[in-house]
């Protein structure tokens, strides 16, 4: 049996009376010819983003068990506890789903944030992107000062990892395979599900510090290094020649 990180190892133990002793841990792994760091002002350029304007990232399927309201509701402690930020060159940004009526109208989820957001007094700082494919995608982690991954759970957290790989610090809650993807201080932040005013905390904590936001980021570019497809397909293969070897 493989699992993707020993979290999840554990609960295939827990959970489905897996034996501990035929485990062995494979994790995803990320494109890095594609998911690589890229100069920041050369990524706001190719989406169109002003060079001074800051920008916040989430990306994911739009459904409660991500968390974004917990993003929305931090932003708004923010917006009342930090006058001082220029609020004008700053935006959150939400890739995933479809934010048009119709989609709304498909989605309960995606019209539920809509409406926060106003109840919020957020519509000129957040904004619903939409999808955006791949080729896109990595030119938006680069150009984020953060991904903040706010999940009530998650298996692994790919989108963590690509977002790594670009040299972007992650804020995501402690939970399942990001407990063990994001190393809390060395490559982001991690913090409790379901708490807006410490995901507000963390989320101050990386745009007040240039420096260690920057650290945070080469750590994180340097960890996913490890999850280089080639890494991963050795590990696979292990396992595979470990399963015919002779006895």
């Amino acid at each position: 049996i493989t699992a993707n990180t020993s979290v999840e190892k554990m609960q295939l133990v827990r959970f489905y009376g897996a034996g501990s002793s035929r485990i062995r841990i494979v994790p995803p792994g990320v494109d890095l010819s594609r998911f690589h760091p890229i100069e920041q002002s050369y990524a706001k350029s190719a989406i169109g983003i002003p060079p001074q304007h800051r920008m916040i990232l989430f990306t994911g399927r739009i459904e409660r068990l991500k968390g974004i309201d917990a993003l929305f509701k931090a932003m708004a402690l923010l917006k009342v506890g930090r006058p001082d930020w220029d609020w004008g060159n700053l935006c959150v940004a939400v890739i995933g789903g479809d934010p048009s009526e119709a989609g709304q109208r498909e989605n309960e989820e995606m019209a539920r944030l809509h409406e926060l957001r106003s109840e919020l007094g957020l519509n000129d700082l957040i904004t619903f992107l939409g999808a955006r494919d791949q080729d896109a995608l990595q030119y938006y982690y680069a150009a984020a000062e953060m991904l903040v991954m706010p999940s009530h759970y998650e298996s692994f957290g790919m989108v963590a990892l690509e977002a790594m790989a670009c040299g972007t610090p992650v804020i995501a809650s402690d939970v399942g395979g990001l407990s063990v993807l994001v190393q809390h201080n060395k490559t982001g932040l991690r913090v409790k599900v379901n708490d807006p005013a410490e995901l507000a905390r963390a989320i101050e904590k990386l745009m007040d510090d240039d420096v260690l936001r920057r650290r945070m980021g080469h750590a994180a570019s340097c960890y996913a290094e490890d999850y280089s497809w080639q890494k991963v397909v050795d590990k696979l293969l292990s396992v595979y020649r470990e399963l015919t070897a002779p006895l």
